[in-house]
């Protein structure tokens, strides 16, 4: 999963600003349709979306409301004419921010940067019986601390991140124990299932933790 998708018609805007993302230290794709926004954001997914409004294809709009369908994916939209109408459009669609062309890079970036503190930067993720404590990098199930090494920890904090979205099993190996091991599959597969038999009621029928057939694992 990349960190951000950049869907720009706009061709040298839209490599400069990834240019400039980059340098930021940023994982970038880019995009100049909507259409194939949408497509490429449903495989592989992105931890935060920049969408212009205007784009051949599936408008930005049209994007919003499709991602937010399924996922509290970040997206910051972009105009050329953000008038009020538009901009209360994309707030009330799920935007969750917006800036208007031509914007100054250095503040779009530091609103990139605002929008991944407040929305991906927690001292803790709940959801139902588990809570995931990460000041004292703790799992608890029903309130009981649950019995879990580091690497599950990291690997259940990923997930939790990005609940909802899909995670392709290279991108969750990388992200937790690097690009070095040799035995990727059987590691990650293991993983799962000490989380499942630690937090699921029926590890056999997962409800939490699913597993996405010739892809990876997604969080419910």
């Amino acid at each position: 999963m990349t960190d951000i998708l950049v869907v720009e018609d706009n061709e040298e805007l839209r490599e400069v600003l990834a240019d400039f993302l980059r340098n930021e230290g940023y994982t970038v794709s880019c995009v100049g349709d909507g259409d194939k926004a949408l497509a490429l954001y449903e495989k592989y997914g992105a931890r935060l979306l920049v969408l212009d409004i205007m784009l051949p294809g599936a408008s930005g709009m049209r994007i919003l409301n499709k991602v937010r369908e399924k996922s509290n994916t970040p997206v910051l939209m972009v105009s050329a004419k953000l008038g009020k109408d538009d901009k209360l459009s994309a707030i009330i669609n799920g935007a969750d921010d917006y800036i208007e062309k031509p914007y100054d890079i250095d503040i779009l970036i530091a609103k990139i940067k605002g929008i991944f503190k407040r929305r991906l930067a927690t001292d803790e993720f709940t959801d139902g019986n588990i809570t995931l404590d990460v000041v004292h990098e703790q799992i608890l199930k029903d309130g009981k601390i649950v019995d879990a090494t580091a690497k599950e920890f990291e690997l259940l904090k990923l997930l939790m991140e990005n609940k909802g979205q899909t995670l392709l099993k290279s991108y969750i190996f990388s992200t937790v124990w690097g690009s070095d091991s040799e035995s990727e599959a059987q590691t990650l597969t293991v993983h799962i299932r000490w989380l499942r038999e630690k937090l699921e009621d029926d590890p056999k029928n997962p409800k939490k933790i699913l597993t996405v057939w010739g892809k990876g694992y997604r969080y419910e």
